[in-house]
């Protein structure tokens, strides 16, 4: 788990990402430190690789972006499976273009996700993508409340009701 006083050290593959990001996005310097509430010096010591951030700075930039951390550190060369994914998932964009409010506030590391998923014989159908959708949405909303928990004075209850369901899903695969 990264800690907020750990400091990354990858800087340039993050800075990579982010002039590639800023470009397929069209953003501007100004653009990007309005909405990850970085200050300018920050965003453009990111984008030249001369900052290795801390967690809180790298969670603002790819929230500010709408990407996962793990896009913003993703070595260049992983993002070939990302397009052959997409070009062999194609009715995806289509169900997305149709059903914009099911994918609000999605970032691209969900997408990815998506697209690379599969039904029986290959290409998800448009019903297929959308129960995928409407899962993901769960999952994602699930985790959501769980963070809030966990921020809260129940966090050590949850966490005992987690290992009670841990030990009860494991302990049903063991019997399998």
């Amino acid at each position: 788990m990264i800690s907020a006083a750990t400091p990354f050290r990858d800087a340039t593959t993050l800075a990579t990402n982010l002039r590639r990001l800023m470009a397929r996005e069209g953003l501007t310097f100004d653009e990007v430190v309005e909405a990850s509430g970085l200050d300018e010096r920050t965003v453009r010591a990111l984008a030249h690789g001369t900052n290795n951030p801390h967690a809180r700075t790298v969670h603002k930039l790819a929230q500010g972006l709408g990407v996962s951390i793990d896009e913003l550190f993703r070595p260049v060369d992983r993002l070939s499976p990302r397009r052959f994914d997409r070009a062999t998932n194609s009715l995806v964009e289509n169900v997305v273009a149709a059903n914009v409010g099911l994918f609000k506030n999605w970032t691209e590391a969900e997408f990815d996700e998506l697209y690379s998923r599969f039904g029986t014989g290959g290409q998800l159908t448009e019903t297929g993508i959308l129960a995928e959708a409407e899962a993901m949405n769960a999952k994602r909303d699930v985790c959501r409340q769980v963070d809030i928990i966990l921020e809260s004075g129940e966090a050590e209850l949850l966490a005992e009701f987690v290992e009670l369901l841990y030990r009860r899903a494991t302990a049903g695969r063991a019997a399998n």
